[in-house]
């Protein structure tokens, strides 16, 4: 039996529009849109009708780098697809792209496998795959082929980590020329990895131990070498370039320059490199552990430039790099080697709401906080109109979103599974009112009313940047 939801009043903001129209959701889909009071609008009748006066109606959030479970430095991201997946709703996250993870000398479909398995009914939005290719071979680069087909079309290899996850530029040229082919696109995480051992083995002989080190050794200089490197190869191979979790000035610079050539080169920040900084680093106590992550936080001075590729499309997507570990138990594996401390910040939760923020400061607009947010992840990452959007035929991803109410951030009042909050304490503007996931309400009122299982694995399309 059919049911229809009614959504009344609301300014629709996609990242085309602004219009105070009326939202007809019928089996999990928009079927219609019209002009608030207009006689089309007042014509329609259903069972659910959602008051949205003097709020925004907005598409549900596509976070498009998250790591669910991911083991990293002997440990494991503490957030499950459960708690992280209804943390993201809470949020006004409605799909979350996540990263299967090929482990050296194991095949992709072992590793896909795998992740197939940690996320099957457990799930309280919808979810897609990346695959992180950590062994390049004969064997690996064909399985890319048929993933491709499979609706896994993105691949993520890293300059940075030697003897973990790392690949040498011809291993990377191998993948891109694959993906050249089959129409995927590289993610590179792309940090001269081999350049920073050296670093991180000087600064621990001189007893440089505390977690601000972590952010001296790994220069943006550094970044900004990989970040030009990686460029170069994909330009031989012919094959468009994602990089992601860009964090210093130096890097946004490659890729505006590749941009101004016309190169299908794109880039991804994070609220933690547009929000915090090298001053978190550096809190005493071993408290800057809680702010370690790669690529690492960078000085102040940085974020202009990261403010400015959002405004300029120089940085196309906002994504959280969402890898958290509790601070007691798992940072602290760190103490006395800040190389030991695992990296990765919660943030699943924060995004649209720490964005929303950036609007009310004025370093986007509206309908730019939707495009970096929902819809140009959704196009980047083939799930176009499906997410990131309302309109008739996509899913009925959406938040009732209160521009107006007040919020402060803490680890006392957030749903993710980490005792403490990289924002703890940061007061914005904003809040989630209600959230529907393929038209089912999952956060009402807030109040969560979602379930594990109903998040579904939903295949991608190539880049849609790229047809």
């Amino acid at each position: 039996m059919s049911t229809r939801t009614l959504i009344r009043g609301g300014l629709v903001v996609t990242a085309a529009d602004e219009v105070h129209a009326d939202v007809l959701i019928e089996d999990g889909r928009v079927v219609a849109l019209a002009a608030h009071g207009s006689d089309v609008a007042a014509g329609w009748t259903a069972d659910r009708t959602i008051d949205a006066t003097d709020r925004y109606v907005l598409p549900g959030g596509v976070d498009a780098h998250t790591h669910m479970e991911l083991p990293f430095g002997g440990t494991f991201a503490s957030d499950t697809f459960e708690t992280g997946t209804r943390a993201a709703a809470w949020g006004g996250t409605t799909t979350i792209v996540d990263f299967a993870v090929q482990s050296v000398g194991h095949s992709l479909r072992e590793g896909l496998d795998a992740w197939y398995a940690k996320a099957d009914g457990n799930c309280a939005i919808d979810y897609a795959f990346h695959m992180i290719l950590s062994d390049v071979n004969e064997h690996t680069l064909k399985e890319m082929d048929r993933l491709v087909q499979e609706g896994i079309t993105s691949f993520k290899l890293f300059m940075a980590y030697p003897g973990v996850f790392y690949s040498d530029d011809g291993r990377i040229l191998r993948a891109m020329q694959r993906s050249a082919d089959n129409g995927g696109l590289i993610m590179m995480h792309a940090e001269n990895g081999i350049a920073i051992d050296v670093l991180v083995e000087q600064a621990l002989a001189r007893g440089e131990t505390d977690p601000r080190y972590h952010g001296e050794v790994r220069k943006a200089l550094l970044e900004a070498e990989a970040t030009h490197r990686a460029i170069q190869l994909s330009r031989v191979a012919g094959a468009p370039l994602y990089v992601v979790h860009v964090s210093a000035e130096e890097a946004v610079a490659e890729i505006a320059a590749a941009r101004d050539k016309g190169l299908p080169v794109f880039g991804e920040t994070c609220p933690q490199y547009l929000f915090l900084s090298t001053d978190n680093l550096a809190e005493p106590d071993f408290e800057g552990a809680k702010y370690v992550c790669s690529t690492p936080l960078r000085p102040k001075e940085h974020q202009a430039a990261l403010w400015r590729g959002l405004r300029t499309n120089d940085l196309q997507v906002v994504s959280t790099d969402h890898c958290p570990f509790c601070f007691v138990g798992q940072k602290d594996l760190g103490r006395g080697d800040f190389s030991k401390i695992p990296n990765g910040l919660p943030g699943v939760e924060n995004r649209m709401d720490l964005l929303h923020q950036a609007v009310v400061d004025g370093h986007i607009s509206r309908r730019r906080w939707i495009e970096i947010a929902c819809a140009t992840p959704a196009r980047m990452f083939g799930l176009y109109p499906q997410k990131g959007t309302i309109a008739p035929g996509s899913d009925a991803d959406i938040v009732i979103y209160d521009p107006h109410a007040r919020q402060t951030i803490s680890a006392a009042t957030h749903h993710m599974n980490v005792d403490y909050s990289a924002y703890e304490g940061k007061t914005v503007t904003g809040q989630v009112e209600t959230v529907l996931s393929r038209g089912e309400p999952v956060i009402d009122q807030r109040k969560f009313t979602g379930r594990a299982g109903h998040g579904a694995f939903t295949p991608r399309s190539t880049c849609q940047y790229l047809n």
